[in-house]
């Protein structure tokens, strides 16, 4: 099957000419995969997304969205691509968090007892019911999230495109919001593309990691392939994880240990290390 979203050899030059080729290797997002995309400023994230989303046209190279481009017919696709920005302020325009989340379903059409219900079931999911009658401008960044959130859910969208969806978030509010995702991929099969330069989450977000730099995609892998390759990171200037660089410097002492993908699993191999301290080689 053809992936739900296909970039090849994407440049866009903007009208003060200053121009952003996104070579190196295709970008693609599978059905219900969740996609995170890693890389410093100025390395295309916004570039791609913004062509995916059909704010922009592509000077050269392809850009196609569930088999269309989407800067010609974003309006076919537009209910099964949601989004959620990195300024979520500019995003919540109704006087209500309910409004807000109504608004595509009322600007389709749709009748009020239908949105209604749409609007119910997507808060009770994210737990945000007690937020529907308030105001949005006074809630804290963390709901002002859920709310963007929601507003790109009610429609059962296919794909879910996120910017820096961790800005500003407390820890508790972060692991709250990689629930709310890994719920949604798993249960509801939506595909996630998330851009972040939050890279401890990664780990337990990610299906597939692209990694972004001076224009190029650099590489692709699981978090495990990808953090595994401290030296390539660092030379994009990306600060690895702390686990990723803990066992890489354990690696380098002669510990055959696998970088781990989550506190869980680098836990279990300095238990085994220390029960096996006699004989560090044999770990993992």
């Amino acid at each position: 099957m053809e992936p739900l979203i296909h970039v090849t050899n994407l440049k866009h030059v903007y009208p003060d000419k200053t121009a952003v080729h996104l070579g190196g290797l295709d970008f693609a997002v599978e059905a219900g995969q969740r996609v995170v995309i890693i890389g410093p400023n100025g390395a295309g994230k916004t570039t791609l997304l913004a062509h995916l989303l059909g704010l922009l046209a592509p000077t050269e190279g392809t850009v196609t969205v569930l088999g269309c481009r989407p800067h010609e017919s974003f309006r076919k696709i537009r209910g099964k691509v949601g989004v959620v920005f990195q300024q979520v302020d500019e995003q919540i325009i109704g006087p209500r968090v309910y409004d807000d989340i109504a608004f595509s379903l009322r600007n389709d059409g749709l009748p009020e007892d239908q949105v209604l219900q749409k609007v119910k079931d997507v808060a009770a999911s994210l737990q945000i019911s007690h937020l529907l009658e308030k105001i949005p401008h006074y809630l804290s960044g963390g709901e002002k999230k859920k709310v963007a959130l929601a507003g790109a859910l009610v429609t059962l969208p296919q794909i879910l495109i996120l910017d820096e969806p961790f800005l500003s978030l407390d820890p508790e509010s972060r692991r709250e919001m990689i629930r709310l995702l890994n719920h949604l991929s798993r249960e509801h099969e939506v595909s996630l593309v998330i851009t972040t330069h939050d890279m401890e989450v990664v780990g337990d977000l990610a299906d597939v990691v692209y990694v972004f730099h001076q224009g190029s995609i650099i590489a692709r892998g699981t978090p495990r392939e990808i953090f595994g390759q401290v030296n390539m990171l660092k030379e994009a200037n990306l600060e690895p994880p702390v686990l990723a660089e803990l066992f890489h410097r354990l690696h380098q002492k002669g510990m055959k240990v696998p970088v781990p993908q989550s506190m869980a699993e680098a836990e279990a191999w300095l238990i085994k290390a220390l029960q096996n301290k006699e004989n560090p080689e044999d770990i993992g």
